[in-house]
């Protein structure tokens, strides 16, 4: 581990806790300039007197890897949590340099010749498993990284690859910029009618801290942005039809005019992504994509989109009949527009289970969640979870840190907990992350422990009170804990293939959408509910609606994921200028079998749909629902052994952790899947949670 000196750039204290007090901007440049000075030396070296060995080949490529992983993660890590213009600058100034260097060893001829040898020489089968799968997959990704192109032609595909770092980045950058730049204060009470208190308050407050030091919840002024703790309950309770309307336009057009307008680097970022498919060999980006996933092909993936679309299409057109009906019996002259759908969907659903989701709030405080989460990961999985606040710096106040640890009390990992929005300077959306991986080539004891970031954007306290959550923010917070189990809980040593690392992307959410089940389990729900000011459980016959509002609207909620996905793959299965298509209009093509009531015509949200442009989905959004697939029947395992009999729970529980959670990316996903359940994956279990089985 790394030993700290006071003058030393905390960038640099490699495999150590992170010293968030002192990471500043300033720091970055010179920090990661010196590693990649360090890490040519270090690849030069290797490959002018390499081994083809495991110890003599891959351990120094993994060594290199984790001393700039460390640093660079955390820039990016701070990108999202600790945005400034600093940063950005920053960022920008070594992004490039970065990408280079690892265009540079991943097309190192020797290097790849190295693992050629190795593969084909007979030291390879005296290696383990996870250790040939490792070898394997550096060769793919080898060939992925074009270390089989030409001089120009690779030339070429680096600069495709550097163009590409710099606008994923505007492209984020630009998403929360224009997040942050819109905002309506509503100075009329009418225009919050219907709207929860717990709205008020957060809107009040967001007031107060932009230029209304009087705003109160009850008086205002209070101020809307499209943050999504503000702009979904906003939608679903707002009965300020117009401003509704405004709120959802105002979304779906995010980055999408003037200096933030991410649509021209929507267009260069798909047709450089194509280029570079082709370069390499392959048809599409699609293509590309797809030969390092789970699914064989993407004629695989069409079918099962296609399956899940035919289950849910009818079901979908059903929930639109129901709301314009509803909509009708309740005042509504108008058609249903796309801003009524969710403002009508909630006013149905609490007719149809008599609760209200804002009602649920004061059940489901913040501590006591957690309290319920970590009861439930020490009864399937032999952990326990204590807080160690105060034992490490964080970037935030807010900011909470863990110890996990096992049935004997030694240490496994530690991870950081940051739960609330903060729009100013924290990206959107839910996310898990490491912070360092574990592996045998660092650590005090040979093991180094590894350590996760647990990301949300929950509604955020408000006064002395915890922060009271939404049933769908228990929901999130169940799945990025479930991606951190993985991390966490892994038992494979070699940090290439450990936690998280070299899991083909639509298996990733396996344990992450498995967790949530437990969210309609009723021992779990019951036991993490506690009301903030009473103490009361969740009543029984509450959980019973919750449980029963699961399939609701399960066909839309369906086919919404699926527009994603078979919008993601249209996108990037041929070549843009080819086709002849916009962007546009392959959006449109996708609507058409994929939605009932078609988007705006001034629609932009593929402005701000970070996850295929800035994130790592491109061409595997279907990922979600491929993942599903799997965590729905794994989660049938636990109903087969009979989920109140707390012992059969528990073994099942951990045999997914000695499979799922400790196997990591050392085994092929199938396999490991297969060693859980005892057979393939079937989506018979999917459909039946959804209420969309035949």
């Amino acid at each position: 581990m790394a030993t700290e000196r006071d003058d030393e750039n905390p960038f640099l204290l490699h495999g150590a806790l992170p010293r968030f007090d002192r990471l500043e901007a300033s720091l970055v440049e010179p920090a990661i300039r010196a590693l990649l000075a360090e890490s040519e030396a270090a690849l030069a070296g290797l490959e002018a007197d390499l081994e083809p060995t495991w110890s003599g080949l891959v351990e120094p490529l993994e060594w290199i890897g984790d001393r700039l992983g460390y640093a660079w993660g955390l820039v990016g890590h701070l990108m999202g949590v600790r945005n400034s213009d600093a940063l950005r600058e920053a960022h920008a100034k070594v992004q490039g340099d970065v990408i280079a260097f690892g265009l540079r060893q991943a097309q190192s001829r020797p290097i790849y010749e190295g693992l050629e040898a190795l593969r084909e020489g007979p030291g390879f089968a005296a290696l383990d498993a996870v250790q040939q799968r490792i070898v394997e997959s550096l060769l793919r990704d080898a060939r992925h990284a074009g270390v089989g192109l030409g001089a120009s032609e690779r030339a070429r595909f680096n600069e495709i690859q550097t163009e590409l770092g710099e606008l994923a980045t505007r492209f984020g950058n630009h998403v929360l910029d224009a997040t942050k730049t819109w905002a309506h204060v509503c100075h009329d009470e009418a225009e919050m009618a219907g709207t929860p208190d717990s709205l008020r308050q957060i809107t009040a407050q967001n007031a107060r801290e932009h230029g209304f030091p009087e705003a109160t919840a009850e008086a205002g002024p209070w101020r809307l942005t499209l943050d999504a703790p503000v702009l979904l309950p906003f939608l679903e309770h707002g009965q300020h039809r117009g401003l509704r309307e405004a709120l959802y336009r105002a979304n779906v057009t995010r980055a999408s005019s003037g200096a933030l307008d991410n649509g021209p680097l929507i267009d260069r970022i798909l047709a450089l992504r194509h280029e570079m498919a082709r370069l390499l060999g392959f048809e599409s980006y699609a293509q590309l994509s797809l030969d390092a996933k789970m699914a064989p092909d993407v004629a695989a993936v069409d079918a099962l989109l296609e399956q899940l679309r035919e289950a849910s299409y009818d079901a979908a057109a059903q929930d639109l009949e129901d709301l314009r009906g509803w909509a009708r019996e309740h005042g509504q002259a108008e058609p249903i527009a796309l801003w009524d759908q969710p403002f009508w969907a909630e006013r149905l659903r609490e007719a149809r289970f008599d609760y209200e989701e804002e009602a649920l709030r004061p059940y489901f405080p913040l501590p006591r969640v957690l309290e319920g989460l970590f009861a439930l990961a020490e009864r399937l999985f032999g952990v326990s979870i204590m807080a160690a606040d105060g034992e490490t710096p964080v970037w935030h106040r807010d900011v909470r840190f863990f110890r996990v640890r096992d049935e004997r009390g030694e240490l496994l990992a530690s991870f950081y907990l940051d739960p609330y929005s903060r729009p100013g300077d924290k990206r959107g959306g839910a996310w898990m992350d490491e912070c360092l991986g574990r592996t045998r080539l660092a650590g005090d004891d040979g093991v180094r422990r590894p350590v996760a970031y647990l990301v949300c954007n929950q509604t955020p306290p408000v006064g002395d009170r915890p922060s009271l959550m939404t049933f769908d923010e228990v929901l999130t917070l169940f799945h990025e804990f479930g991606h951190g189990l993985q991390h966490m809980l892994t038992r494979v040593d070699c940090g290439l293939a450990s936690g998280i690392r070299n899991i083909e992307w639509d298996a990733v959410e396996l344990p992450s959408q498995f967790m949530e089940n437990w969210c309609y389990h009723r021992e779990t729900l019951l036991g993490l509910s506690r009301h903030v000011d009473t103490g009361e459980p969740l009543p029984d016959d509450v959980f019973e609606k919750i449980r029963a509002a699961r399939t609701f609207r399960a066909g839309s909620n369906m086919l919404r994921q699926l527009y994603f996905a078979s919008l993601d793959l249209a996108l990037h299965r041929a070549d843009p200028a080819a086709t002849g298509e916009s962007v546009l209009d392959v959006q449109a093509r996708v609507a058409a079998r994929t939605t009932l009531l078609p988007p705006l015509p001034e629609d932009r949200f593929l402005c701000s749909f970070g996850h295929i442009f800035a994130g790592g989905y491109a061409a595997g959004y279907y990922s979600y629902k491929w993942a599903e697939v799997l965590s729905a029947d794994a989660f049938g395992a636990f109903e087969e052994a009979g989920l109140e009999d707390r012992e059969a729970v528990s073994r099942t529980g951990r045999r997914f952790r000695e499979t799922v959670l400790a196997l990591g990316g050392g085994t092929p996903p199938m396999d490991v899947f297969e060693r859980f359940r005892g057979r393939a994956p079937t989506p018979e279990a999917l459909l039946r949670h959804s209420g969309l089985a035949a």
